[in-house]
């Protein structure tokens, strides 16, 4: 805090140029010219800092005049002078101002944010879905804010009441593998708030969902394995809570019947599928007296775990094990012999998704039981095609 050397007045200081190198001020209650040392300027400024941020007040008792005035001027108004806005941009600088973006935007009822919650940021497909909304967003001159859920159902609660607390325009989430229960979802349908789940989605609750066509995709998973020779086809599959695990198991069962193939209890496994599920489930199945010839896995880290298993006890890829993944990870190419897997638009997904939530973002009507469906494709490598 800035005194005036001859009457000690704390406030009605100003800035008055420059003599000599030194910042030169007014005392405006004495009408007083005086310069100090920067030291002590840079002292006062971080006696105040220390304090509390700077607000649009201290700016206007450092200056004397009033609150709006200060505002005007940082605003730009047209009938604030030239001299008092440059002073109280002055002022505003030496006193590390920061303005307050999100009450500036609470006024307009609007905070030009949108929310996004994932499960987790270890497999590429969420932090590409992240790039494609993102990528929409900051064109429309929104910003996005990112929290992990870490796949835990008590996480998801919570940022979805910080989401709430920031007062985000929309959300966009996709779901843990532990969340059975939606009541801190409905919260943002009941405050009229638009949310959309996209990838892991549940049906118990009617919004806009953003999803691939994971029956269809299993299935062709599946069926091209049968119809490259493998017999006994294994499911690692994800916790049946998530409806993009129901699916892929449908299109499994589905393909199998299809082709006449039995379906064997112990050859199908639902869980819980981080790497250290994934590599117990995949021992499990590769230590059956009769293995399965084949495996369709419910992602690419899942299959992968299974290639790497299979090498270590001598099992040939895909002579004696056809193994499919899903998702195409970028290291599903270069995996030797090459993980044959679904493709999912990932980036697309992103930004579609956010494509959606800014049309709804400027509307009353809410399309709660819409979803938008995206395609998919079988990328064919090494690791599913016999030589005939």
């Amino acid at each position: 805090m800035i005194k005036c050397v001859k009457c000690g007045q704390v406030e009605g200081i100003m800035k008055a140029g420059y003599v000599r190198g030194k910042q030169r001020f007014l005392c405006k209650p004495c009408n007083y010219y005086f310069t100090i040392q920067e030291k002590d300027v840079s002292a006062a400024v971080q006696q105040k800092r220390r304090r509390h941020q700077t607000t649009i007040i201290d700016i206007a008792k450092t200056l004397g005049v009033s609150n709006s005035t200060v505002s005007r001027a940082l605003h730009g108004h047209a009938d604030i002078s030239p001299e008092t806005r440059q002073a109280v941009l002055d002022t505003a600088a030496l006193l590390d101002y920061q303005p307050n973006q999100l009450a500036y935007n609470l006024v307009k009822s609007r905070t030009n944010t949108i929310g996004m919650i994932v499960p987790e940021f270890h497999n590429p497909f969420f932090p590409n879905v992240i790039i494609g909304a993102h990528e929409v967003l900051t064109k429309a001159g929104y910003n996005l804010t990112i929290m992990q859920s870490n796949e835990s159902y008590q996480v998801e609660i919570s940022n979805t009441k910080a989401m709430l607390a920031n007062r985000v325009d929309g959300l966009l989430i996709s779901l843990t593998q532990e969340t059975n229960n939606f009541d801190h979802l409905e919260v943002f349908e009941k405050r009229g708030i638009p949310l959309i789940l996209f990838n892991r989605v549940c049906e118990q609750i009617d919004v806009p969902k953003v999803v691939v066509n994971d029956f269809e995709s299993a299935f062709m998973a599946v069926e091209h394995l049968l119809l490259n020779g493998y017999e006994k086809v294994a499911h690692l599959g994800g916790p049946l809570n998530l409806l993009v695990s129901r699916e892929r198991l449908r299109g499994y069962k589905a393909a199998m019947e299809k082709y006449g193939k039995s379906i064997e209890d112990h050859m199908v496994i639902q869980g819980m599928l981080t790497q250290q599920k994934a590599r117990i489930y995949g021992q499990y199945l590769l230590d059956l007296a009769e293995r399965p010839d084949a495996i369709f896995a419910v992602n690419d880290s899942a299959a992968i775990e299974i290639m790497l298993m299979a090498r270590e006890k001598g099992i040939r890829i895909p002579e004696d094990l056809g193994v499919v993944g899903f998702s195409d990870n970028p290291e599903s190419a270069y995996i030797g012999p090459g993980l044959t897997t679904i493709r999912q638009p990932t980036m697309e997904m992103g930004q579609a998704t956010a494509e959606w939530i800014l049309e709804l973002v400027d509307t009353e009507e809410i399309p709660v039981h819409e979803r938008k469906i995206l395609k998919t494709e079988l990328i064919v490598r090494g690791s599913s095609v016999r030589e005939r």
